[in-house]
């Protein structure tokens, strides 16, 4: 959106209404992969305008005083992601044995494409405020990849591998910012969590929860919340029942054994009428917790939209200021307890609501 003039001013109305509600923290993407508007068009060619794109937006959101967390891949195929990587290996005649995208984590010539990407986005020199990202207080963290899981549950040993090696190379780039995985929060059976709160089909991702976060250099847990995706056979009494167990055993086993905040960094809802129960419930436990100094850092819900955005953007989650009255002030609501609690460190994020741009 922001890579066009004509439409950046839908990127300062979201930071206008996220800012006039209280938010702090939002989360945006620091990649395009080889897709419409790509940031990155090929490995290591970036199209300077689209990352111009990526510098208004941080300097949007300093300017009105919200802060980013960046992430720098997506597992999904959506804006490129791992499948790119892989593709773009094949096509430079690199040999991958099997139809998988495993590979992203495993093979070491397409760790170093991601290591260049890193290296490029933390390095650049916003072209509007002439800050390096990796110095810029704007940024809160920067995430490794959204939502990662692997095809395969053989592939676990080298996801693990692949996030204690670039949580190292993040932190080599950068000591000053805050480091997370992107994890959604599935539990492995045999694992030292509460895996019994997994959904029903989730185990086999070849990720968890404890093991993943327990690496040096991660600073933060992540959990997403999606009982419409992840159990839509279930009636809302049984997802709320699954909301509830789900974030209360996050922050549990990030307090007991994680011994590090929790940020649900992504949650939604797709019936906008029974949507407003469920958040509430987020939000109480998230502030329950933090009242008491506890893991729970904060709730970001996917996602706050201008309405000029909803024909192209709305994937049935969007929260629009000018329409959903009672969410937006449930959660101004949540904003305005969070920032009169006794701490406000970047340890616990203090605030709540965010969207991708």
């Amino acid at each position: 959106m922001a890579v066009e003039e004509s439409t950046r001013s839908r990127v300062t109305n979201i930071f206008k209404h996220g800012a006039a509600l209280g938010m702090t923290v939002c989360r945006s993407w620091a990649f395009n992969d080889a897709a419409y508007d790509a940031l990155q068009e090929t490995v290591g060619v970036y199209s300077e305008q689209a990352f111009k794109a990526l510098d208004f937006v941080v300097m949007e959101a300093g300017r009105y005083g919200v802060r980013l967390l960046l992430t720098l891949v997506n597992n999904l195929p959506d804006y490129g992601g791992k499948t790119c990587y892989v593709q773009w290996a094949r096509d430079a005649g690199i040999v991958l044995d099997g139809d998988t995208d495993d590979h992203f984590f495993s093979h070491p010539i397409l760790r170093n494409y991601y290591k260049a990407h890193v290296k490029t986005v933390l390095t650049r020199v916003n072209s509007f405020t002439n800050v390096e990202y990796r110095n810029d207080p704007t940024i809160f963290g920067w995430e490794l990849i959204n939502e990662p899981r692997c095809a395969q549950e053989s592939s676990s040993g080298a996801f693990q591998a692949w996030i204690e090696e670039m949580a190292a190379y993040v932190k080599s780039l950068d000591s000053k910012h805050l480091l997370t995985i992107g994890l959604e929060g599935f539990y492995k059976k045999s694992g030292k969590g509460t895996s019994t709160v997994n959904p029903h089909y989730m185990p086999g991702s070849g990720t968890d929860f404890i093991e993943n976060h327990e690496v040096d250099g991660i600073d933060f847990a992540t959990v997403h919340a999606y009982p419409d995706l992840w159990m839509p056979w279930e009636d809302h009494s049984e997802k709320q029942k699954f909301f509830d167990a789900w974030v209360d055993a996050h922050i549990k086993d990030a307090d007991e054994i994680l011994q590090m905040p929790v940020l649900f960094s992504e949650f939604g809802l797709l019936n906008s009428q029974e949507r407003l129960a469920m958040y509430t419930s987020m939000y109480d436990r998230i502030y329950e917790s933090a009242k008491y100094r506890g893991a729970g850092g904060g709730a970001l819900a996917w996602q706050l939209l201008d309405e000029e955005m909803a024909n192209v953007w709305d994937d049935g989650f969007a929260i629009f200021p000018g329409q959903d009255l009672p969410m937006i002030h449930l959660i101004k609501l949540q904003s305005c307890r969070s920032k009169l609690l006794p701490s406000s460190s970047d340890e616990c994020l203090d605030g709540d609501q965010s969207s991708s741009l």
